[in-house]
């Protein structure tokens, strides 16, 4: 590999995530280096041109050469002008390679988190995943170059050492106090670094908080609370942000007073050697250029170390997340394939994160292939926490889940769900046109599937009323649209492809008595032989089943057939 390799981002190992793409790179980075290689003896040539002038030409006034030596130089410089051009295309040219896959595994990670290790709130997610800028912008930046530039410090002041012989000791002197100043900044900018980032990722979870519920923060007068906490926010952030930039400066203006304090020194020290003719005035002029060009690479190295602190705070957090395991088994899942839709909830036990009492406690029922089950309770009494587990989206601490018979860990959770269709309480659309938030680009679902479960949630009431129709573009997670309609896109979305399994959680709770009744004609042929779980407070939904479970504080209290669970409620005196 190039001399990249020379550049660590974290302590241990850098992990397979990003260090596989950055070997994939290899080649480029290897472009790079011999460029930059290119580019620094190229840089010798003008103090060697000037040298030669001085020394040769103007004594002489040997005007020939000087117009060969200025050919010469030409060529020189047009060379390096495009070699310097191929290696700012070439270091983008691997940083964004880089940041197209490691962006894409670190998404791939982020879908497929198992739901009861997320740590933080969305703002401080998608925060997270912001720092993979700073990966990229490190990857993709010139000042990545430097670390070809160091071993050109030597070489340089060899090659002023061969000029102006003890000369060369002002620059050399200058170069261990620059590293030194640079690795004395170090401690404090990793502090800042970790202290400006989680700032950072605050300030992110109050703006999409604040952004994703505007509507709820103007009518309940949230703004106030908001407007404070973003306020402290910015200013800790930006106070956090101000100490990292100075800090960092310093080593980079430490390093621009050392090459002014080297150019000068040489010349002083030049001026002797040049009066006791150990010098000739060419030799100082090209001493002098030298040892600037000597120590301009520290000043690229000490911004490239203020870049490795905090690409190295961004990795260790993004590290996080990817470390995170997956949904689904730890070995060779499982692919779901055509399924009878039998299901089982053997002794379930599920608390949620950072909660005190169990949601789910000792729960175990059995739905028979093709039975239509509805789940009622008072709220909080875990029916919904029942429709998340029949879909993976949480484990269970203690007990299996079960469908045809074999546990719902041991399968592919993409799989999995394909089998399922799915009506979650708070329905989400996604931006993109209504024929997409139906179809999700499944290839299974075609135009004229499409319009089936349309109709049958009864979304072409509406969506032949629209000019767009289908090809509407939904923002804002379908904002224009009524909660009714909302919920009609969800549930055609659930019922495109004929999932053998259904399962609802409050799929009309928008929608008027019409609406509701239409839709609940539509699903009653719609959903024969089929597996139905609905998790509903509403008394039309019931049509839809043969049995009822009731839930009461994560227990089952009552399961039975229908009629006679509704008929000991009304003795009882109860609404379910």
């Amino acid at each position: 590999m190039s001399d990249m390799s020379l550049v660590h981002i974290p302590e241990k190992r850098i992990a397979d995530w990003l260090a596989d793409p950055i070997r994939r790179n290899w080649r480029t980075y290897s472009k790079v280096a011999l460029a930059a290689t290119l580019i620094n003896i190229f840089g010798l040539a003008t103090a060697l041109f000037t040298m030669t002038v001085y020394d040769r030409v103007v004594p002489n006034s040997a005007y020939g050469s000087l117009l060969a030596l200025s050919i010469g130089l030409g060529i020189i410089l047009i060379f390096d002008f495009i070699l310097k051009l191929l290696r700012a295309y070439f270091v983008d040219f691997a940083g964004m390679r880089i940041d197209e896959e490691v962006g894409e595994d670190v998404f791939g990670r982020l879908t497929a988190m198992r739901l009861e290790l997320r740590k933080g709130s969305t703002g401080q997610l998608t925060g997270m995943m912001r720092e993979l800028e700073t990966i990229r912008d490190f990857f993709a930046s010139a000042t990545l170059v430097a670390v070809v530039d160091l071993p050109f410090i030597f070489i340089t002041l060899a090659v002023v050492a061969m000029i102006g012989g003890w000369v060369a000791l002002v620059p050399a002197v200058m170069v261990p106090l620059v590293i030194l100043v640079g690795l004395a900044a170090q401690p404090a900018l990793q502090r800042i670094a970790a202290t400006t980032l989680g700032q950072g990722l605050l300030k992110q979870s109050v703006l999409v908080e604040t952004v994703g519920s505007i509507e709820h923060v103007k009518v309940s007068g949230a703004d106030r609370m908001l407007k404070r906490r973003w306020k402290e926010a910015v200013k800790e952030h930006a106070h956090s942000n101000m100490r990292q930039r100075m800090i960092s400066s310093i080593g980079t203006t430490f390093a621009s007073t050392a090459g002014m304090i080297s150019y000068a020194g040489v010349v002083i020290v030049g001026v002797f050697m040049v009066a006791d003719n150990t010098l000739t005035l060419g030799g100082l002029i090209a001493c002098s250029i030298l040892a600037g060009r000597a120590i301009a690479p520290l000043a690229q190295i000490s911004q490239l170390v203020g870049r490795i602190t905090a690409t190295r705070t961004a990795y260790r957090h993004v590290r996080q997340l990817m470390e995170q395991p997956k949904e689904g088994p730890e070995t060779e899942p499982l692919q779901m394939g055509a399924t009878d839709g039998a299901i089982e909830l053997r002794g379930v036990t599920f608390t949620y994160p950072g909660g005190s009492a169990p949601a789910l406690d000792n729960v175990s029922f059995t739905i028979e292939p093709g039975q239509h089950v509805a789940l009622l309770g008072r709220v909080g009494s875990g029916k919904s926490t029942v429709a998340r587990m029949l879909l993976g989206l949480y484990p269970p601490q203690e007990g299996m889940v079960l469908v045809d018979g074999v546990d719902l860990a041991q399968f592919d959770p993409y799989s999995l769900r394909a089998q399922i269709g799915s009506v979650l309480q708070e329905p989400a659309l996604f931006s993109g046109s209504i024929r997409e938030n139906i179809v999700l680009e499944r290839p299974y679902i075609d135009d004229e599937e499409m319009l089936r479960a349309a109709r049958l949630s009864g979304t072409d009431q509406f969506v032949s009323r629209i000019s767009n129709g289908y090809d509407l573009k939904l923002v804002d997670r379908g904002e224009g649209l009524s909660g009714g309609q909302r919920q009609s896109i969800a549930i055609a979305r659930a019922l495109a492809g004929k999932p053998p399994i259904v399962v609802m959680d409050e799929p009309s709770s928008a929608m008027d008595a019409q609406t509701e009744s239409d839709l609940i004609g539509r699903l009653e042929g719609e959903l024969k032989n089929r597996t139905l779980v609905v998790v509903t407070h509403r008394q039309p939904l019931l049509k839809l089943v043969d049995r009822i479970i009731i839930m009461d504080r994560g227990r089952m209290v009552a399961d039975g057939p229908r009629d006679k669970i509704l008929e000991k409620l009304a003795q009882g005196g109860k609404q379910p």
